[in-house]
């Protein structure tokens, strides 16, 4: 912050177009984005001469109304001791903002209005963590948006997003507020509901790898509006209800209906914090003169026009948006990095290679099926679970049924992106596999050569993995023994380039201690379905132990 001399404001109001100013006025500032220009607003009392300067950044949403209660206070200035102020105010996604501020950026503002105070924590610059000095300007709960027809059960934020059919549409995670608190908001109401773990990852999992697979996240709501809106559509889309009420008016005959779970939603909550980095009494005296004029009662009325609550989340007027609407926990900022961190690795891409086991065992059945055909069933569901962006090939294994005659494992189809055709080739061999009769379970030869082969064609930019389907234990006389293999596995081991094995036992038969050991030697896990039902719920523990 500094002060402003004759010299230099003549300098600025030329560089922003302004061509007539009075001696003596306080005006502020309106840039659309960093390069962008910008237009100026005239007023202000004779007795600020030299108004204090305040760089300030807010989310796009809220920029006009800061501009008008910011112009309403330079109106004011050096009246009943209001302070003269002059401030700048740019435009900028909050994660943005948190990103360069947590970077050193000297183009760090004064002050800062994110949409939800869950980013004040992200601006950590090692040195300090901005302060929040107005808990809140305005708030705007979350809310779910689509047909009326995709929302059959409402009863919680999980269910909501899980019905079958509903396609889950969430801004990134990452980088908008609505994305992150829809995910946190899932965490959240597990205090009433007692979700269990495998509830959510059967949701967010597969949601990650649909969204985090995406060249380009979703990050304009109206488009996805746009989309929820259309005939049949099965879209649902996490917002705040600001959007929608502001998407509503100008889309009055779009069919679309916002919800709030029954379990309570998430807030944004826009709060001013002080990122000044020098003179932060000045930047804290202006931002509580800020929120004095943006609290007002004179002011009730604009904020409420905006589409924005008041700091006691009272309903819109006129029946807008979702009327009252009770308030989930707010998340610590532990949860919130834990979370964002969580998604980051379960949207990494995959490049696997999946290997299944057709040993002469795999034909036993268990209930009306063989285990070769549970197993295959399997595999192609777990197939739907990656997106197409994901790359995988498969093997199978047993002993000596190379086409060298003596290898254990056979290539079927090499590791390729998931493309329709790649879909097709990967079914139509699992279709046509039976088990080898009186062959045996060559499973240490094949986890080394799977592990050797991912490694020659490593994606530094994905998790590299093998999936290994069996049924039983190692059965092959001529294999290094399972200390042996641990050992090579092992030293193949690159902290720079990681590949796991992650090992999927089927059936009474598999033995857990050797999977797990196997895995681990890799760095991996290991599980056991027992049951063909919990086949799908490996397919999902194996993607989050990514």
């Amino acid at each position: 912050m500094t002060r402003s001399n004759n010299n230099r404001r003549s300098v600025y109001i030329t560089a922003v177009g302004l061509l007539v100013l009075s001696l003596g006025a306080v005006f502020v500032v309106r840039s659309f984005g960093s390069e962008s220009g910008a237009d100026g607003f005239l007023g202000g009392s004779k007795s600020c001469n030299d108004p204090t300067q305040i760089q300030l950044s807010t989310t796009p949403e809220m920029q006009s109304s800061l501009e008008a209660a910011a112009k309403s206070l330079a109106g004011k200035g050096g009246q009943d001791g209001t302070p003269c102020l002059q401030f700048t105010i740019t435009a900028a996604p909050s994660a943005k903002v948190a990103q360069d501020v947590a970077k050193g950026s000297d183009n760090r503002p004064d002050l800062w209005v994110p949409d939800s105070s869950l980013w004040v924590a992200q601006a950590d610059d090692g040195d300090s963590i901005p302060k929040i000095v107005v808990p809140s300007i305005a708030t705007s709960p979350l809310v779910l948006v689509g047909r009326n027809s995709n929302f059959a059960d409402t009863s919680s934020w999980l269910r909501s997003l899980g019905t079958a059919g509903v396609e889950p549409a969430l801004l990134d995670p990452l980088n908008t507020s609505t994305g992150a608190l829809t995910l946190l908001a899932i965490q959240s109401e597990r205090q009433k509901t007692s979700a269990s773990d495998t509830a959510v990852s059967g949701l967010i999992v597969p949601l990650a790898q649909r969204l985090g697979s995406m060249a380009k996240p979703y990050t304009d709501v109206n488009s996805l509006f746009g989309r929820a809106a259309a005939d049949g559509s099965q879209v649902v889309v996490p917002a705040s209800e600001q959007s929608f009420v502001k998407y509503q008016e100008g889309h009055p005959d779009a069919q679309l209906k916002a919800v709030v779970p029954a379990t309570g939603t998430l807030y944004l909550d826009y709060p001013i914090a002080v990122t000044a980095k020098s003179d932060t009494d000045q930047a804290t005296s202006a931002a509580n003169a800020l929120a004095g004029e943006m609290l007002s009662d004179a002011y009730g009325q604009a904020r409420d026009d905006a589409g924005f609550r008041d700091g006691s989340m009272s309903a819109l007027s006129g029946g807008r948006g979702v009327g009252d609407a009770s308030q989930l926990s707010k998340p610590t900022a532990e949860a919130v990095d834990k979370t964002l961190l969580n998604w980051t690795r379960l949207s990494l891409s995959t490049h696997s290679l999946a290997v299944i086991d057709i040993s002469g065992s795999m034909g036993d059945k268990v209930g009306g099926k063989t285990r070769m055909q549970l197993t295959i069933e399997a595999a192609t569901g777990g197939l739907a679970l990656f997106p197409n962006s994901a790359s995988l090939g498969l093997w199978t294994f047993s002993t000596r049924i190379g086409t060298d005659g003596s290898s254990d494992y056979k290539e079927l189809v090499p590791i390729a992106p998931l493309s329709d055709r790649q879909r097709q080739k990967i079914v139509a061999q699992l279709k046509i596999q039976k088990p080898v009769p009186n062959g045996g379970t060559g499973l240490y030869d094949t986890a080394i050569a799977a592990v050797r082969a991912v490694r020659n064609q490593y994606v530094s930019t994905a998790v590299n993995s093998i999936l290994l389907f069996t049924d039983g234990k190692n059965d092959d006389p001529g294999s290094p023994t399972l200390q042996e293999t641990v050992k090579t596995l092992e030293g193949m081991k690159d902290p720079s380039k990681p590949i796991r094995i992650i090992a999927l036992g089927m059936g009474p038969d598999a033995n857990p201690d050797e999977l797990r050991t196997l895995a681990a030697a890799t760095g991996g896990q290991s599980y056991v379905a027992r049951n063909p039902s919990d086949l799908r719920q490996v397919f999902i523990d194996a993607l989050q132990s990514r």
